[in-house]
Formats: structure tokens, C-alpha cells, sequence
């Protein structure tokens, strides 16, 4: 990449805990605190009888497969992350919650495989394992030269941005964000005693004014600003009126990009102001192969996002989407007929945002900027908890 712009990876929640962990070199005790799954090894073997044998145990960089030649042949300049997994082995579990993940720390070699430059934690998963296992995963990251956003021992650590340094000059500033609408609870925000997550209630929350001032005071010549936020249900297209204006409060702040993630699929592709907002990347990994119930939101299929700026002003030149999909708890590169699926329906849903989706001969997914965005203000429906079928494979869990 030249100095006139830099490129970006950012993409959904990566979720190394459970039955990821499982096959990976040094997993934690399978035991599980669901309703009806009570053994993280119960989720390989779903994912097993959908798409074949698993070999246990895998190399570390196993669960990225195919995603791992992309990144190396785009040369990312930046690469963020939502880590929706705790890193522990903290048997403490987060009361009211019916799903905890966490992955040993020993297995962080397969987060460090795919070289993220800031793992953003702000997210309904991170304290799934307590306090102490918010201390241990924050231990653990930096002990393996990660930065962080999002969670910290305190409340203004957690709002702090992470700050990346480009190789031309200038900086990347990642801020990390989460809302209760993403599943949220209230008591893991950090506050200037207690470590917890950078929590905002919604879009009118006092903290969200917070980060405005900070992104104003942060920036200095050069910077870019990305807001990595956690928000909304995991299912469904439409975007909520108070997450639209969330997007375009922070743009107008002056982040230069609004990165959102929490839904299990890609949601609309947004332009505003010459900046990009995405409502939803998508789940990356996880372990939620083999189970049923939400099959036209497609939540197989997988996107990276490979975002190009200007170097001077933050304004967006490019949207390079590559679609993969899960097999075997690993990404590979989806076939034909599945990239023309997806350019079909974020084509569709992105439209309304100012945004046209375009199928690029070798099957990558372009977004490019073509009016002002339309109102949307159906909300999308909520998530609820694994039901009785989830052993059976016929309802996600969240």
C-alpha cells in the first residue's frame, strides 16, 4: 500500500471458545452451563454430521483456512477484530446468562494466526467468565502483543482507543463500544473502580456523548478514527432509527469509519458523508455449524471486508468484500453461486443506504457510494435463548 491510502481488514465476531476451542491443541474442560448443551465437544460433533469428519487436534491456524491467503495477498495496513470469546480458565460463569464462551489461554495462537492488530472486546461475551476472566483475557492479549478496545480494568481505559501506527505516518485510533442492544448487561460496564466493557445504554446515553469528546480530542493531523461498535439483534436487515443515528452522529463526530458487528450475518453497507458505516459484518468464526432454524439469513456464508481510505482525509476509496464460508469449523472460499447469493441481498438491503454492491469477475464483492441513504425504522427482531432444540441442531444460538 502507498502513503496516498491505507487499508483496513475488519470483519465480525470471531469466536475461538467452545467448540472451536475444543479442537484446537489445549482446550478447557468441555463442561457447559446451557439448558440443553452440556458439553462444548457436542457442537463439533453437529457440525460433523452437517459437513463430515473434523481431525482433532488442528494446527492453530486451522479455523481461518482460506481467509488467512486473502489477507495475505491484500496486505492489510490495519487488521480489527471483534474477540467474542473470553480468554481464561476462570470456572467463574456470569449469572442470568444461558451461553459462556472462553477459550484456553494457551490457544491464543490461533488468534495471533491471522495477525490482528487490535481485538476489540466490547461485546456481550467478553466477561461471560467474570471479572477475573476480564483480567485474565486482558493479561493474556497483551502478554502476546495485542492491543485492546472496548474493556479495560477501568472506565477510562475501556474508552480509550487503541492506537496503531501506520508505516508512512499518521495513526489508526480504534475505539470500542458497546450497546445494550446487542445483549449487553448494564453491570458490565467499567467504572472508575470496577473493570468492565465501554457500555452505552443507547444512542442518548451520556457515554456515547463521552466518545464524541474523546474521538474530537484524540485526533491530531494524520489520524485516522475507526468506532468499532457491538449493536443490534443477531438477526434481521433492517436497521433500527437509534443505530442509524448512532452511525451518523459518530461520523459527524469525526470517526472516519463505523465498524458494527453483533448480527450472525452481513447486514446493509452504508454511505454517509464520503465515510463508510457497516451495520453488521457478520459472525467470522464460531462454532455454530450443523445447527438450524434461521436458513435464509444464510449465516454459513462469511465476508472479509478490506476497506481502502485516503490517507489525508479519511474519506472512503474502496469496499472489497471476499465471501467464504464455514466447513469443518474452517473458512473456505465460498462457491460461485453462493458470492452471486450474497451480492444479491446486500445489494438489496444496502440500497436504501446510499450504497450499490457490485460482483467483480473473480467473485469478490465491491460497495460503492451512489446517493444519500433512506429512512429505515422497522426494528429487526431480537435474540432469544437456545431452546430444548438447540442439541437437536434446530435453533442458534446467539
Amino acid at each position: 500500500m502507498g502513503s496516498a491510502q491505507v487499508r483496513l481488514f475488519l470483519c465480525g465476531d470471531v469466536m475461538l471458545g467452545r467448540g472451536i476451542d475444543q479442537i484446537l491443541p489445549h482446550p478447557v474442560d468441555p463442561a457447559l452451563a446451557e439448558p440443553y448443551v452440556h458439553d462444548a465437544r457436542d457442537y463439533v460433533t453437529l457440525a460433523e454430521a452437517a459437513n463430515g469428519p473434523i481431525p482433532r487436534p488442528v494446527d492453530f491456524s486451522y479455523p481461518w483456512g482460506d481467509a488467512l491467503d486473502v489477507l495475505a495477498g491484500a496486505a492489510p495496513d490495519v487488521r480489527i477484530v471483534n474477540l467474542e470469546t473470553s480468554v481464561t480458565t476462570s470456572e467463574e460463569r456470569a449469572p442470568d446468562k444461558g451461553l459462556h464462551y472462553r477459550m484456553h489461554p494457551a490457544q491464543l495462537p490461533a488468534l495471533v494466526a491471522a495477525r490482528p492488530d487490535v481485538c476489540v472486546l466490547a461485546n456481550n461475551h467478553v466477561l461471560d467468565h467474570g471479572r477475573g476472566g476480564l483480567d485474565e483475557t486482558l493479561a493474556a492479549l497483551a502478554s502476546a502483543g495485542l492491543r485492546t478496545a472496548g474493556a479495560g480494568p477501568d472506565a477510562g481505559a475501556a474508552a480509550r482507543p487503541a492506537v496503531v501506527p501506520l508505516p508512512h505516518g499518521g495513526r489508526v485510533l480504534v475505539f470500542g463500544l458497546g450497546l445494550a442492544s446487542s445483549g449487553i448487561p448494564r453491570d458490565w460496564a467499567a467504572t472508575a473502580r470496577r473493570s468492565g466493557v465501554h457500555y452505552a445504554a443507547g444512542q442518548a446515553d451520556e457515554a456515547v456523548a463521552r466518545l464524541v469528546a474523546s474521538i474530537r480530542a484524540a485526533r491530531t493531523p494524520g489520524d485516522l478514527v475507526v468506532v468499532s461498535v457491538h449493536w443490534g439483534s443477531n438477526w434481521g436487515y433492517t436497521v433500527p432509527r437509534a443505530e442509524l443515528a448512532l452511525g451518523h452522529a459518530l461520523i459527524d463526530a469525526g470517526a472516519d469509519l463505523v465498524h458494527g458487528h453483533s448480527s450472525h450475518h452481513p447486514r446493509p453497507v452504508e454511505a454517509y458523508r464520503g465515510r463508510l458505516i457497516l451495520h453488521g459484518c457478520g459472525d467470522l468464526i464460531n462454532d455454530y455449524e450443523g445447527i438450524s432454524g434461521y436458513e435464509r439469513y444464510r449465516d454459513d456464508l462469511r465476508l472479509l471486508f478490506l476497506v481502502d481510505v485516503a490517507a489525508a482525509d479519511g474519506s472512503l476509496r474502496s469496499v472489497r468484500m471476499t465471501a467464504l464460508r464455514a466447513r469443518r469449523m474452517r473458512l473456505e472460499h465460498a462457491p460461485p453461486r453462493d458470492g452471486q447469493w450474497l451480492h444479491e441481498v446486500l445489494g438489496r438491503i444496502s440500497r436504501p443506504y446510499g450504497v450499490r454492491v457490485g460482483l467483480a469477475p473473480d467473485g469478490t464483492l465491491t460497495a460503492h457510494p451512489v446517493g444519500p441513504p433512506g429512512p429505515a425504522t422497522r426494528r429487526s427482531p431480537t435474540c432469544t435463548s437456545p431452546t430444548a432444540s438447540t442439541q437437536a441442531g434446530s435453533s442458534p444460538p446467539c
